[in-house]
């Protein structure tokens, strides 16, 4: 493939050279003009960091194409929530479109030209927020485009615009309770799924989630966002270890190392501007262990109107004639 990518490309990693390593290479063959490297400084706590974060950065100091790099290296350690929403708006600043890439997603080689046409068709369509190349629908297609529409903003291997990333909130400051729920209720007619945000929500708010991504749901959830999905995968997460950071011991085991496929070209656009709200729930009910949350939700709403039939029963069992 003798593909160049158009746009500029942002690089997060960690404490991982090999799966680093992997990702460059792709990013190599598609040789960007412009390629921002961030990453976060090792855990004091952590032996082995030290030694593993210097590797990684030193793949970084070997750009071997034509290229201006922009790093930026943490000498402390501040976590996933803090050093990648950091690197992301440190990215925005600079440029008004691009792709972002973890040291753990690997990209197809259909992700790059599909993110760069999708980022200049709806650069100026304030509905989109962000574009991803992850499909987890199993091989199930959605509509009669080469994409379609999701309320949630994938980001394993995603791109975007300064213009949707300046709403994002790394403490949601400015959203508060109600407003949340207002639009959660908007959004979701499912009772159950509405109080699960409801709870991230509140934990975010109160600090409790060290993560960065749940926050660019939220707003995406609160600005009516879409996020452009291909109805074919095009990222690999080969993350999935004992030593990553977040993605081990979580819902969407069964989504590591998936096989990537190729788009159709020319790309078919979708005629309606609206999610597909089937997928969505195939992804949140696979993915998120969803279906036993549904079970538990609804048995515990039928358990409480038995008990409150019960309680009326016994009422009238006392109840003057």
């Amino acid at each position: 493939m003798n593909y160049q990518v158009k746009h500029p490309v942002l690089l997060l990693a960690f404490n991982r050279p090999d799966t680093a390593s992997q990702v460059l290479e792709k990013v190599r063959a598609v040789q960007p003009a412009k390629l921002y490297v961030a990453v976060d400084g090792p855990r004091p706590q952590v032996p082995t960091d030290a030694a593993l974060v210097a590797d990684t950065r030193r793949l970084y100091e070997q750009i071997d194409w034509p290229c201006e790099v922009h790093r930026l290296y943490s000498n402390t350690n501040k976590g996933c929530k803090l050093a990648v929403a950091g690197a992301i708006t440190w990215f925005f600043d600079h440029e008004e479109a691009g792709i972002i890439l973890e040291d753990d997603c690997l990209p197809a080689e259909d992700f790059f030209p599909f993110c760069d046409e999708m980022l200049t068709r709806y650069c100026d369509d304030e509905r989109m927020m962000n574009i991803t190349g992850t499909n987890l629908q199993q091989g199930r297609v959605w509509g009669e485009g080469s994409y379609y529409f999701s309320q949630y903003s994938h980001i394993w291997g995603w791109a975007s615009w300064r213009r949707a990333w300046q709403h994002y909130r790394v403490d949601l400051e400015g959203y508060e309770a109600p407003e949340a729920t207002r639009h959660l209720h908007h959004i979701f007619t499912d009772a159950m799924l509405v109080k699960s945000w409801e709870e991230i929500f509140h934990d975010l708010k109160a600090g409790k989630i060290n993560s960065w991504d749940y926050q660019f749901n939220m707003i995406t959830f609160f600005r009516n966002g879409l996020c452009i999905t291909p109805n074919v995968n095009l990222i690999s997460n080969i993350g999935f270890r004992e030593d990553a950071t977040h993605t081990f011991n979580v819902p969407q085991q069964h989504a590591a190392a998936l096989a990537t496929g190729r788009l159709d070209k020319p790309l078919r656009h979708p005629k309606y501007f609206v999610p597909e709200k089937e997928a969505d729930y195939f992804f949140l009910e696979k993915d998120f262990w969803l279906q036993a949350k549904w079970q538990h939700y609804h048995q515990v709403q039928k358990d409480k109107l038995l008990r409150r039939r019960f309680k009326k029963w016994v009422r009238g069992l006392f109840r003057k004639k």
